[in-house]
């Protein structure tokens, strides 16, 4: 997205600059083209997304339980996460430092999808991803498909237009990357939000960027859908399972949502800065590095697990599944087995963002929902209005995009969302603006 906000400003391909018109570029032949293309790419990135998706849940699902069975456990050893975590360091590391395109961009620097891998650096991309993620990194699956989406987007075009200008490669590798991240999130509404608000730099460009991917994304979802007689593949839902019944919001909620907006602007902040502790650290000699972070993140892990009584996988992984079988067993923990839990994935969280690949969404999602589902033990919040205010106001802290924020808030909470949506927004605001405050001021131009 980075190379089509330039091409779309500038108006350039490989050519010279020229004055960009939206309205020229519609009514133009090859954009007509880019659509149709768009339309036939969209379902074969589609399920490529959810292929990688479905093969990162089985790798995690062998690495963790088939994998220890067939070596005679009945369970994993306690021991165990910490052998998956520092081979996956390793691995990760090496990839980072000798394999083209170094593994693709650090979460690190936020939420973006980088410049667009060409071929070669997608095998590097990928194999960070599966290993990191496979093995129980604490980060999610959107940076590696955005890449995926946006790489094979491009090799579509080369194939179907022999010496493609980049300004189509841009739009053909925006177009890739909607129709994965819609496969990740079950819709193209929540994709188009996230990659509208990442590159509102291109302007009035953006309804022309993101039209061919809006269409490669909707006529992709039909794999799940199904067409006439063709059944699909079965719809993603990011909605939370079996939360109790909401009533409606009061003063006191409003209250709560100011308090959570400086709570995670607090708490991201501090993420945010031991990542870069981390990373300076750790990045020139990642080989190493990576095994030893790797290490310390499944101490945590088990460290959490034993203080808490409930499983490491609430620290491991991104957190995706993580806060649905939380909140569906919310009866079950103890506000000190939560806070555990809790600070053990804000750390891991930072530790993994600074070594590793993938992405920062999933895992902002459960600490802003457990920190959410914590504060609701309090007088006067209900669990739902906390899980939905704590995952609107973390989720903006770390990835720096409100509005996104606050939709993924509002369909973590199925039907109650609409309802506590105006103390999302609260949150929202109060978390962006001082998390603004907290972070360091840009230099002097």
């Amino acid at each position: 997205m980075a190379q089509a906000d330039e091409a779309a400003r500038t108006g350039t391909g490989t050519g010279a600059a020229a004055p960009f018109s939206p309205e020229a570029v519609l009514r133009s032949a090859g954009y007509t083209r880019l659509l149709l293309l768009g339309a036939i790419v969209g379902v074969p990135i589609s399920a490529a997304a959810y292929f990688f998706l479905q093969l990162v849940t089985g790798l995690q699902r062998w690495t963790y339980t088939d994998l220890p069975h067939a070596l005679g456990f009945a369970a994993a050893p306690v021991w165990w996460p910490f052998l998956l975590l520092a081979v996956a360091g390793l691995a990760v590391g090496v990839v980072i430092r000798y394999l083209p395109g170094h593994g693709g961009h650090s979460p690190a620097d936020g939420f973006h999808t980088g410049t667009t891998p060409v071929p070669r650096e997608l095998p590097g991309i990928l194999l960070a991803a599966l290993v990191g993620l496979g093995l129980g990194v604490v980060l999610g699956p959107e940076a590696p498909l955005i890449a995926l989406g946006g790489g094979l987007g491009v090799l579509a075009l080369q194939a179907a237009r022999k010496g493609a200008d980049g300004r189509a490669a841009a739009v053909l590798a925006a177009t890739g990357s909607f129709a994965a991240i819609s496969t990740l999130l079950g819709s193209p509404i929540p994709g188009a939000f996230l990659l509208m608000e990442a590159s509102l730099a291109a302007g009035a460009a953006l309804g022309v960027i993101l039209l061919p991917g809006l269409l490669a994304a909707g006529i992709g979802s039909l794999i799940f859908l199904g067409l006439d007689s063709l059944t699909g593949l079965g719809t993603a839902s990011l909605t939370l399972p079996g939360l109790p019944p909401f009533g409606r919001t009061d003063i006191v909620q409003f209250g709560w949502a100011v308090l959570a907006g400086l709570l995670a602007a607090l708490v991201g902040t501090g993420i945010h800065r031991l990542t870069a502790v981390v990373r300076r650290q750790a990045e020139p000699r990642i080989v190493v590095a990576g095994p030893v972070i790797g290490v310390v993140v499944a101490g945590l892990a088990v460290l959490a697990a034993a203080l808490s009584g409930h499983d490491a996988s609430f620290v491991l992984f991104s957190g995706q599944e993580g806060l649905g079988r939380l909140l569906a067993g919310q009866a079950g923990w103890a506000p000190t087995a939560l806070a555990v839990v809790l600070v053990a994935k804000a750390l891991a969280y930072a530790l993994c963002l600074a070594s590793f690949r993938g992405g920062p969404i999933f895992p902002a999602l459960f600490i802003g929902g457990s920190g959410g589902l914590l504060l609701s033990h309090l007088p006067g919040l209900p669990l739902v209005a906390g899980v939905a205010i704590g995952i609107g106001a973390m989720a903006t802290v770390m990835l720096r995009l409100p509005l996104t924020s606050v939709l993924l808030a509002t369909l973590l909470l199925g039907t109650d969302g609409l309802v506590v949506m105006p103390l999302v927004i609260v949150a929202v605001v109060v978390a962006h603006v001082t998390a603004a405050r907290l972070a360091p001021a840009p230099p002097a131009v």
